[in-house]
């Protein structure tokens, strides 16, 4: 596909497989909701107690990607201005992503809001992201949570080629945090081996980065989850991190990768260990569609996933 975007296809048909059970921290819970089933992607019945979307829609780690990616198809131009603009019409305030976010108020300490939220749910990231851009700071993004959704939004921006430089600067038109944007940085340098045909991306970032002293924590964080390579995935998640904040959202997701031989079965085994998998799924679908190609993404998977035709199309 043109520009790589069979990476951000793995990404967003990952986001959309996991999304039913985004969000489920009770794995014994979650257990009982895929009992019998060989493949619990898409379930039809919506199971995560926060927020209640339709099977094949995405959560709004992937949406900010697909936001990005629009202002991308629109063209080439003044990039960041149109995607703050792009921001806050899909996010801010008039979309349901507001309006939801205004009856979260209401309902703060119901503990299963599934039958309230119905509509998509907005991150911290993008609702400090919205107000920021209003207010016509020159630094927009979010500074109070160290989450995903910073890579998410520059996915699509990475994929058409630009540089790590200006990459920084479209990360940071969503989040700030110094932890989120060096983690997002990784994750794209271990994307950009897998692209360019590194047969183990993992010991390649390992090799490149052992002295590089910005990256010393994640190299250090990927040695200690290799250490715990045999330990059961969902046991690891839940020592390592299953809520939605690095570094365990990014550990958790290593452990995932180099447990899996493809695209299928990490996501499955993603989904399996609860919590935050969407934030972890967006990672890893688009490593193994960069590392095996777009042949790797079950097509049965391609076709229940509302945003994948309008990647497809830009074959």
């Amino acid at each position: 596909m043109k520009n790589n975007l069979h990476v951000f296809l793995g990404a967003t048909v990952a986001d959309a497989a996991a999304r039913p059970l985004h969000w489920v921290y009770n794995q014994k819970k979650l257990l009982t909701y895929i009992k019998g089933k060989k493949d619990f992607t898409f379930l039809k019945n919506n199971k995560s107690p926060f927020y209640n979307i339709k099977t094949g829609k995405v959560s709004g780690y992937n949406e900010v990607g697909q936001v990005m990616f629009k202002t991308l198809v629109e063209g080439h131009e003044n990039i960041e201005e149109r995607f703050k603009k792009n921001i806050t019409k899909n996010f801010g305030p008039g979309s349901v992503y507001w309006k939801n976010l205004n009856l979260r108020a209401k309902y703060r300490k119901v503990k299963d809001w599934r039958g309230i939220i119905k509509g998509p749910w907005i991150h911290q990231n993008i609702i400090e992201s919205v107000k920021n851009i209003k207010a016509k700071k020159k630094l927009t993004g979010g500074a109070k949570v160290n989450e995903s959704d910073g890579y998410c939004a520059a996915l699509p921006y990475f994929l058409y080629g630009y540089d790590f430089n200006s990459l920084k600067r479209i990360i940071s038109t969503v989040t700030v945090s110094k932890i989120s944007l060096r983690y997002a940085l990784a994750k794209f340098h271990l994307i950009d081996f897998a692209l360019k045909g590194a047969k183990d991306p993992i010991n390649e970032f390992i090799k490149k980065f052992k002295k590089d002293s910005y990256f010393k924590s994640i190299v250090e964080d990927i040695k200690k989850v290799k250490r715990l390579k045999s330990k059961p995935h969902p046991e690891v998640v839940k020592k390592l991190g299953m809520a939605c904040s690095y570094p365990g959202t990014f550990n958790s997701s290593i452990h995932s990768i180099i447990n899996s031989s493809g695209y299928k079965g990490a996501i499955l085994r993603t989904i399996k260990a609860g919590g935050c998998n969407c934030s972890r799924v967006n990672f890893i679908g688009a490593y193994f569609a960069a590392l095996k190609g777009v042949n790797s993404i079950p097509k049965s998977w391609i076709r229940k996933t509302d945003p994948a035709k309008k990647i497809l199309n830009q074959r």
